[in-house]
């Protein structure tokens, strides 16, 4: 088959058949309503979907003849190489379609507008960033974000409006999730922004709802009053299991053999025990599981039976027993309580440089931000694991548990 002339394309016509290039095998130009004028089309099919494909590879004549031979020559080799030009062609603009932070932003704020109560509430979150953070991050990409452009954003509003700048940290943190869950990065820059920042005034000191140990504290504690062998008691035991699981003590308590999985390691608390109603999984330690192996046959139902009415324990239990040993606090005057050790736990977590959503997630809190929490699918079980492997082995320093952070 003869290849087409510039003269044959010139002349072809709105009423004319599509006319074959000759030099590559599926490559034609299609009449146009325009005389002289056309495009060119190379048919195949897709070693893929094994179905035939059409892709235009430009019009006549600003695609002369032998450019759309090189054009489909190159597509033909990648037939051969066992790719679909198109899919291939569909990929590379997704990559260009990855958006900037201010496209996120607002495809987030249309997809959720309809779920706020109050459209007025939904309008002061987009307000707040386009007033805030798109002038300086509105055009990066959300893979280009680093925590010192968004600690840039917050700077100047920081001490002078803290609480509007806590609700932009809020709401850039929730764009960025978005981000994360729908693959345009690779994560959270404001996990970590807030160590850019100064202390904003009236946050310096925090207030406390239960007193707590300080975290330094804590590992001469469970040596000297937990784990002395001569005073091992149900009571020791289950204050040590709720510091080193960094769980309520009512969940601990009400704890049975059959929400242990021995297999994976793993605790799992059934919805109806949890405070938010939601199944919570509790990566076990060694030293946990130690602990486990210590109270088994105790009681064919309960992990933690109480020892006198061989039932549940009382939530009075621990804190006898904190009581009783004197255990002091941040907090002046006052005892240590168990859900302390949760903020003991938490504030380690801060000056070991973990992420916020990790230190969460470990609490088994609730995200009240239920825009970024609508895009939390995973509860990073793996990472949590190596979180309370890392924590027990602070609180324990005795070689049970070595895994690394």
């Amino acid at each position: 088959m003869a290849v087409i002339t510039d003269a044959k394309a010139r002349n072809i016509k709105p009423e004319s058949t599509a006319i074959p290039h000759g030099g590559v095998t599926g490559l034609a130009l299609h009449p146009t309503k325009t005389k002289g004028r056309g495009k060119w089309v190379l048919r195949y099919v897709s070693p893929v979907s094994g179905k035939r494909r059409n892709t235009g590879l430009g019009s006549y004549p600003e695609v002369g003849v032998a450019e759309a031979a090189k054009r489909a020559i190159a597509m033909r080799v990648m037939l051969s190489e066992g790719k679909d030009p198109l899919a291939e062609k569909a990929l590379e603009e997704e990559a260009v379609k990855a958006p900037t932070f201010q496209e996120a932003a607002e495809i987030l704020h249309k997809d959720l507008l309809p779920g706020w109560k109050n459209p007025k509430h939904g309008q002061q979150w987009i307000n707040t960033l386009t007033e805030y953070v798109f002038p300086k991050l509105g055009s990066k990409l959300l893979a280009e974000i680093q925590p010192a452009d968004v600690a840039e954003v917050l700077k100047p509003i920081w001490l002078e409006k803290a609480e509007t700048a806590s609700r932009v940290k809020q709401r850039i943190h929730t764009v960025m999730a978005w981000g994360w869950a729908h693959g345009h990065c690779q994560s959270n820059p404001v996990d970590v922004v807030t160590h850019l920042l100064p202390q904003q005034p009236g946050k310096a000191v925090r207030t406390q709802h239960h007193p707590a140990m300080p975290w330094g504290k804590i590992p001469a504690f469970v040596q000297e009053h937990l784990r002395t062998k001569d005073r091992v008691d149900v009571s020791r035991r289950l204050l040590e299991f709720v510091i080193l699981t960094a769980c309520r003590s009512g969940e601990a308590r009400g704890m049975t053999w059959s929400e242990v999985d021995w297999k994976n390691a793993v605790w799992i608390i059934p919805a109806e025990r949890m405070k938010a109603k939601l199944v919570h999984r509790v990566p076990l330690s060694p030293r946990a599981l130690q602990i486990l192996e210590e109270q088994r046959y105790q009681h064919e139902r309960l992990v933690f039976p109480s020892v006198r009415v061989r039932g549940e324990l009382s939530d009075m239990a621990i804190t006898a027993l904190l009581r009783r040993l004197k255990v002091e606090s941040d907090v002046p005057g006052r005892v240590a309580t168990a859900h302390g050790f949760r903020s003991s736990f938490r504030d380690w977590c801060s000056e070991q440089g973990y992420s916020r959503d990790l230190a969460e997630r470990s609490l088994a809190h609730t995200i009240k931000d239920r825009v970024e929490a609508a895009y939390h699918r995973t509860d990073l079980l793996e990472q949590r694991r190596d979180l309370m492997d890392t924590w027990a082995a602070f609180i324990t320093k005795d070689g049970v548990a070595t895994r690394a952070k």
